[in-house]
């Protein structure tokens, strides 16, 4: 992850809105965060933390974190972090919470937003999973990007367990923990073999006999249905014969029931129709006419009853139409004198408005007369704040004349400082040459206990173990010789005519050897072999412990040179620090005298300041007074235009008057002519709104009681032309009954009231007589065609219950035969199912012996903690090339048996103590060198070309030499395309580094950074 801008407002110590860009900072490849302690450097990496993740190092949910986290004096904090993560990819991060406008101590929960850089625009994400856009979680962030104060040596100090964990997570190891894999694997595996087990079971019948037995069944069942087969054919013909002979005679039986039916319909059947023919002659004839007979006796009807009712609207509106006149008669007059009263009402708004400024310029002139008063009295202000501040700049000017340059002094105390720290740094380089000697004194003294050449003991001793080695080896050549003449004695001991020789399998043995016993002689050359070995294993250790010893004494003289070149290197320096000294007016050998003369100016700079201060704030009185003497004029001025635009208005008004006179009205009360006013207001709207009103009534009714007698005499010609119409439909109705021999209409009406269909009428008449003369002609043909045949009842039955049995047999034959295939063809197929399961079982069984293999190689996570341990043991070999370093090759750093930490102490004949020994300097080396290390490792696959490492502590616990080594090894980074933020207030350092941010804490507006 590399950081590109960071903005914060409202946090901790930050109150104002303040913006860190970090592209300059990075591209330095080392920078600093500077600042007094409490002025809010750890915020910074707080911040980028809670943005990021919702997590700090100083606070956790239950600390009441967004109340605490707020800056006392503000309602609302903010934080926008933008970085680059390992992908090389653009993204935001955004916080923010505020403070309860009702509640103080009420802060809300913070509302979170993470953005990603896309075609130049910020696109919002749909989830706020840093982890998923860096790859690390929280825990493991600050371990190897950010380090927060006090967690520095953490992973140092981890535990084998939690150790691992980490390394899971930050290397991916978690690919090597197949243990659940495998026993999922192996799970599913035992269930699909007692699965596969199971369904085994269920095919123990299957076998290649019972399928040949299945087989020769089938073809006795066969023969059997070919039997019953032809028995069945013969016995269904006769029955065939005999069925169709039965079917006739019920059917012609039937038939003959049907026709004495029919028969007996025939009457009503006539009926109907001649009913139906006079319905349908008359309804032809008359119905029209009755229609339009009752047509026109409705609408006369109607036309009598909306001619009522037009006559009595006709008369209610005359009388309507009077009233109105009346009315509009005695409004008359009031009505063609209105616009004079108009003019009298307006008269006596023009009035009222010069009452009112009449009023209004009363108060002008009192408020004028005050201002006046008041432009005085600020003026007298003035002139004195003016004589105060003349009197303060001449006594600031007094003591500017006795005041020495700050600058001067900044460079005198640098100066001063910097001698005091180099004598004090060549102090402490000579007393470390002096323990460098006193360790090669040491050492050398325990070389002497030796009595060794130092340049040829190596030789001295190698000579010594090649003369041991060939005595060994004389010695074990004399050994061979005699353990072979031992067996050979042996051998003769045991040889016996007729028994063959087991050397050349000779049976007969005419010259047996004797030989003298040689196992005294055999043991005491072995005993010599044995103590020239363990001659020779003492001469080697002691060389490895010469060897050891003198690796030590080269290093405490290297140590040496490079303590007594430093002692050199820092006495140069001085000298050359004593010569920079170019400042007459102080003395280089009395810092008294000097720190004297810079008190005395520091309070002259105070006694200045307060005076300042003082100047400062008699200048902001005097600006308020202008300012109010400037608002006074401009009042005075806005009060003298009012008025006089007010004695105009009056002037204006007065002209405008038509019937009313100004000096008649000028001394009365403006409530009494606001009175008239309103009545005579309300008098003429009165008038004008219920003349209008009448008129316009008048005018509306007119026309409609035209309209109403217009629409009566409407009416009354429409019935008599109605009556002439029914006149005639009577005539015609009259003449229709005569031709077609009626007597009289009701006769018509009975008829009419049958409401015959006659279609569907019609219809059923057809096809009755369709259906009588079919039916007649069937049973003729019938009685033809049996005429020559009789049918038996008992021989039909028999021949039924024949059929029957035969059917019965033959498809008893028939299901045999079908159950003997489908038997056959189940069994073919579980038999091939079968075949198919043993072999799936087969392999099985042999991936379960494969997976109880890997069961027990992943068993416990062991595999992990072996890659993990692989892993740790490359971060101890890259973190040793920095901490041999720092440590001037004396002190490495390696893992034990149980993969925990220890310290390799090249001073102390290198022996490995317990991390927790180590100082606090020591053990910040040791961490920074491990964390680099870590941080380089967990970085090595990220795409972008530069990988970023911030440190919040651990400067404070080293001496100078130490901080030029960490600040060498911090600038070697840059080589390598790493980039380091360190934050620190150890003044050594901050000379050191190039570019920094420097962080001020203000009263008034909290935190503020600055780039320097």
């Amino acid at each position: 992850m590399i950081p590109v801008q960071l903005t914060l407002e409202g946090l901790y110590s930050y109150r104002e809105r303040q913006k860190i860009d970090f592209e300059n900072l990075t591209e330095a490849g080392l920078f600093g965060i500077f600042g007094a302690v409490g002025s809010g450097k750890s915020s910074i990496l707080e911040a980028i933390s809670f943005a990021l993740y919702g997590e700090t190092e100083r606070l956790n949910s239950r600390d009441r974190r967004t109340y605490n986290m707020m800056n006392l004096k503000s309602n609302r904090s903010y934080i926008e972090f933008d970085f680059i993560n390992f992908e090389n990819k653009k993204f935001r991060a955004t916080r923010e919470f505020k403070r309860n406008s009702k509640n103080f101590e009420d802060v809300k929960t913070p509302s979170v937003t993470f953005y990603k850089w896309k075609n130049d625009n910020w696109i919002p994400l749909e989830h706020s999973n840093a982890e998923q856009l860096i790859g690390l979680s929280y825990a493991n962030f600050k371990r190897t990007i950010i380090i927060p104060q006090g967690q520095f040596k953490e992973f140092l100090e981890l535990g084998a367990t939690e150790r691992t964990n980490m390394m899971k997570e930050i290397f991916g190891l978690q690919r090597f923990d197949l243990q659940n894999n495998v026993s999922a694997l192996h799970t599913k595996n035992r269930s699909e073999l007692d699965h596969l087990e199971g369904r085994l079971k269920g095919f123990e019948e299957v076998s290649e006999d019972k399928i040949a037995f299945q087989k020769e069944n089938l073809e006795n069942e066969q023969k059997k249905f070919e039997q019953a087969q032809q028995a069945f054919k013969e016995t269904g013909e006769k029955y065939a014969r005999l069925k169709n002979l039965k079917a006739d005679f019920e059917l012609l039986h039937q038939k003959k029931s049907d026709f004495e039916k029919l028969t007996g319909q025939k009457e009503e059947i006539d009926a109907l129709e001649n009913r139906t023919e006079i319905f349908d002659r008359v309804s032809r004839n008359f119905m029209p006419l009755l229609n339009e007979k009752n047509k026109l006796e409705k609408e006369i009807s109607e036309q009598k009853s909306l001619k009522e009712q037009q006559l009595k609207i006709w008369q209610e509106t005359g009388i309507r139409y009077r009233q109105v006149q009346d009315k509009l008669s005695v409004l008359q007059p009031q009505y063609e004198v209105l616009p004079q009263s108009r003019i009298r009402e307006n008269d006596l708004l023009l009035i009222l408005q010069m009452l009112k400024f009449s009023e209004e310029i009363k108060m002008l002139k009192a408020r004028t007369q005050k201002g006046d008063d008041e432009v005085q009295k600020v003026e007298a202000r003035q002139k004195l704040i003016r004589q105060n501040i003349e009197t303060l700049q001449k006594e600031s000017e007094v003591l500017r004349s006795r005041k020495l340059d700050s600058n001067v002094l900044v460079l005198v105390g640098n100066w001063f400082l910097e001698k005091k720290k180099l004598e004090e740094a060549l102090q402490k380089q000579i007393e470390k040459t002096e323990a460098k000697k006193a360790e090669i004194k040491r050492v050398s003294d325990e070389l002497k206990s030796f009595n060794l050449n130092t340049e040829t003991f190596k030789n001295d001793f190698q000579t010594e173990y090649e003369a041991l080695e060939n005595r060994k080896k004389s010695f074990s050549e004399r050994r061979s010789q005699l353990e072979v003449q031992q067996k050979l004695a042996h051998f003769a001991g045991t040889l016996h005519d007729g028994e063959s020789c087991p050397l050349c399998g000779a049976l007969e043995h005419p010259h047996i050897v004797e030989f003298d016993d040689v196992n005294a002689e055999l043991e005491e050359i072995q005993k010599k072999i044995l103590d020239l070995a363990t001659r020779q294993e003492n001469r080697q250790r002691q060389l490895a412990e010469i060897e050891k010893i003198l690796d030590r004494k080269s290093i405490f003289e290297e140590q040496l040179n490079l303590e007594e070149e430093s002692v050199k290197q820092v006495r140069i320096t001085i000298d050359q620090h004593l010569k920079s000294f170019i400042w007459k007016e102080f003395n280089a050998e009395s810092q008294q005298a000097f720190e004297e003369k810079r008190q005395e100016s520091f309070a002259i700079d105070k006694k200045m300041e307060e005076l300042n201060v003082l100047i400062a704030s008699q200048q902001k009185d005097l600006e308020k007074e202008r300012t109010h003497l400037d608002q006074y004029n401009k009042a005075l001025e806005k009060f003298r235009i009012d008025e006089a635009k007010k004695e105009e208005q009056i002037l204006t008004n007065e002209a405008n008057l038509k019937m009313l006179r100004w000096t008649d009205y000028r001394e009365q009360e403006m409530a009494g002519v606001e009175e008239i006013h309103s009545q005579l207001s309300k008098s003429n709207l009165e008038t004008e709104q219920l003349y209008l009103q009448f008129a316009s009534e008048e005018k509306e009714i007119s026309p409609a009681l035209a309209r109403q007698k217009t629409m009566a005499d409407e009416s009354e010609k429409r019935i008599s032309a109605l009556e002439q119409e029914i006149s005639l439909n009577k005539n015609l109705i009259e003449t229709a009954l005569a031709e077609h021999q009626f007597e009289k209409i009701e006769e018509i009406q009975q008829i009419l009231l049958q409401k015959i269909n006659v279609p569907e009428a019609r219809a059923v008449i057809q096809q009755f007589r369709i259906r009588f003369e079919t039916l007649k002609n069937s049973i003729l043909e019938l009685e033809h065609k049996l005429k020559d045949f009789a049918f038996n009842e008992e021989e039909f039955s028999a021949a039924e219950d024949q059929f029957k049995t035969k059917e019965q047999e033959l498809k008893t034959a028939n299901d045999a035969v079908v159950k003997a295939l489908t038997e056959i063809e189940r069994l073919e197929k579980e038999f091939k199912k079968k075949e198919d399961l043993l072999k799936e079982l087969a392999q099985l069984q042999k991936r379960a012996d494969n997976l109880k293999i890997m069961t027990s190689l992943f068993k416990g996570a062991g595999f992990v903690q072996y890659v993990s341990s692989i892993y740790l043991r490359q971060l101890c070999d890259h973190a040793n090339i920095r901490f041999h370093r720092m440590t001037r090759n004396q002190l490495s750093l390696q893992l034990n048996d149980s993969n925990d930490f220890e310290i390799v102490d090249y001073l102390n004949e290198g022996r490995s103590r317990s991390v927790k020994t180590l100082s606090g300097g020591q053990a910040f080396q040791v961490s920074l060198s491990l964390a680099l290390a870590l941080a380089e490792s967990v970085q090595s696959n990220a795409s972008a070309e530069k990988n970023f490492f911030f440190i919040d502590e651990g400067f404070g616990t080293q001496d100078s030499e130490s901080v030029n080594i960490v600040f060498e090894t911090l600038m070697n980074l840059r080589k390598e395309n790493r980039i380091v933020g360190i934050i620190s207030h150890v003044e050594e350092l901050k000379e050191k580094i190039p570019v920094a941010l420097n962080i001020t804490k203000d009263e008034e507006h909290g935190s503020l950074i600055e780039i320097v």
